[in-house]
């Protein structure tokens, strides 16, 4: 049986959150990452309430993606410390490898924000990915969503980006991809079609010279530079994070994006989508392409995600809901492994 009175409850939570307290962010961000049902239960309750109280297109949510070594932790890092400085307050997501013992974030105590544990402007989380294709892990767009309601700018750091792990770019409203000096990586990517995604993209470890230098004029090279929708076009940076160099210009440049999404409006609606693919996504993974067919189809399934207020947990329980009622079997209950 769920220790339900162990749990808290979900509309004083909403309350704290949306007011800045951070003990309650934490009791927030454990109670989303709790698979009992009545957590569950509990959860799609606060989301739902909390984003009744959100203004939409508060907040910036950023991704940062990119190979594995090439210093994502370190540029984390060098932007909070500049985001600090102008006294905005950041929330962190930071995704990391499963460990196959238990299951939890296997590098989630390690120095990769060097930023003061007193700072209260500031708040890290490591998650898991669980093995989770697409780079991120499924609890990251429910817990970003409280990131945005208490932070000026949520950052969400994926655990190493393969060929197939774009999920962050469907996520955020700014996506920077993050190269490898010399890794040959970068072409790879290029040849997957991943880097006709980001917004930004950023060869780190400058101080690397020439190494460094010939990675950044591939990319400027061969890039498709333009997202067409927003009229943006895409630059490649040079920065040294562990130098401090050019952090300030990429920090501008990512306020720069984020002033032509605000002035476009729809913020809110681009929001709305994220949701859409991240239900979308949980859905396939329970029910395969059989089950999104049986619920009417991709298209149709994100059209009504879009118009339907409802939290991320309520809108998933509620076509599990259907699809279970079409295939004419019960419902398992979400619980807690052994």
């Amino acid at each position: 049986m769920d220790a339900a009175p162990s749990l808290p409850d979900p509309d004083a939570l909403a309350l704290a959150v949306a007011s800045g307290e951070r003990a309650a962010l934490a009791r927030a961000l454990n109670l989303l990452d709790d698979r009992r049902s009545e957590a569950r239960r509990r959860a799609a309750i606060f989301l739902s309430r909390l984003q009744a109280q959100m203004v939409q297109d508060k907040g910036h949510l950023i991704g940062i993606t990119g190979p594995p070594g090439a210093g994502k932790s370190s540029l984390t890092a060098a932007l909070i410390a500049r985001w600090r400085r102008g006294g905005l307050r950041v929330g962190v997501l930071a995704v990391d490898p499963s460990s196959p013992i238990s299951g939890g974030a296997l590098l989630g105590d390690r120095l990769r924000m060097k930023t003061s544990v007193e700072d209260a402007g500031v708040f890290v989380r490591s998650l898991a990915c669980r093995g989770d294709f697409g780079g991120l892990s499924a609890e990251v767009w429910p817990m970003s969503l409280v990131m945005l309601a208490a932070f000026d700018i949520t950052l969400i750091e994926t655990v190493g980006v393969g060929q197939r792990e774009i999920d962050v770019a469907r996520m955020c409203d700014t996506t920077c991809f993050v190269a490898q000096p010399g890794s040959g990586d970068s072409i790879q990517f290029l040849k997957a079609g991943i880097l006709e995604v980001p917004h930004i993209l950023v060869v780190n470890k400058e101080d690397m010279g020439a190494v460094a230098q010939r990675t950044l004029s591939e990319l400027a090279g061969v890039l498709r530079r333009r997202h067409d929708q927003e009229g943006w076009e895409v630059p490649v940076l040079s920065v040294s994070a562990t130098r401090g160099t050019g952090i300030d210009a990429l920090a501008d440049t990512l306020q720069r994006h984020h002033a032509l999404l605000a002035a476009m409006g729809g913020l809110g609606d681009r929001r709305r989508r994220y949701q859409g693919h991240w239900v979308l996504k949980r859905l396939r993974e329970e029910f395969g392409s059989f089950g999104i067919q049986r619920l009417g189809g991709e298209n149709a399934l994100l059209e009504r995600i879009a118009t339907d207020p409802g939290s991320p947990f309520g809108q998933l329980e509620s076509f599990r809901r259907q699809m279970f009622e079409q295939l004419g079997t019960a419902r398992p209950q979400e619980t807690t492994p052994d």
